[in-house]
């Protein structure tokens, strides 16, 4: 059963017979919304970008996004840039894919965030969301719609950490402006 997760929703990432999840898949699907014009509506590509930044002790470590689709020590891998969404009609335009029992004792934090790598706000896009599938027997766990859009670039959209011996996933819906990861740092901080 998933979890239509509101901002700063926290839910545990275990399965409903107490298991733990080993390898878990965060999603991202949007459209471009529909802009009317003198000759009607049409829509403009958008190329928003998935990205996990991996934390040690609230200190930036590695990073996964469509120019390193692999962490360094393998445990996180991104599929792959899309360039204009809305290829699945529905279903993840772009994904990071998470080992959880890979990831390094040290990494105690993934923050995933969203950024329009052209510059469009998101008041250019619409049914996007964020959602964290069980990679083992494709089980959707949890959704975040990103609802309305606004004036900024970059949303950082949930964070996976550990908590105790498990892990946690936390909606947390930030708006934000930057092109890129690294632009997202300072609205990435106040979440670790």
């Amino acid at each position: 059963m998933t979890v239509n997760m509101t901002k700063g929703q926290a839910i545990s990432l275990q399965k409903n017979d107490g298991g733990t999840l080993t390898a878990v898949r965060m999603g991202l699907g949007w459209q471009a919304a529909p802009r009317r014009g003198l000759f009607g509506s049409r829509t403009r590509e958008i190329d928003l970008d998935a990205s996990a930044v991996l934390f040690a002790d609230k200190q930036p470590v590695d990073v996964v996004f469509f120019r390193h689709l692999v962490s360094d020590d393998g445990s996180v891998r991104h599929t792959g840039d899309n360039l204009v969404g809305g290829v699945g009609q529905g279903g993840d335009d772009e994904a990071i894919l998470v080992d959880l029992q890979r990831v390094p004792v040290h990494i105690d934090q993934i923050i995933f965030t969203v950024n329009s790598f052209t510059g469009q706000t998101f008041q250019e896009v619409q049914n996007a969301f964020c959602r964290l599938v069980d990679e083992t027997n494709g089980q959707e766990l949890a959704r975040y719609t990103l609802a309305g859009g606004g004036q900024y670039t970059a949303q950082i959209m949930a964070k996976v950490h550990r908590a105790g011996p498990g892990w946690q996933m936390t909606a947390l819906g930030t708006p934000a402006n930057g092109r890129t990861f690294q632009d997202l740092m300072p609205a990435i901080l106040p979440h670790l």
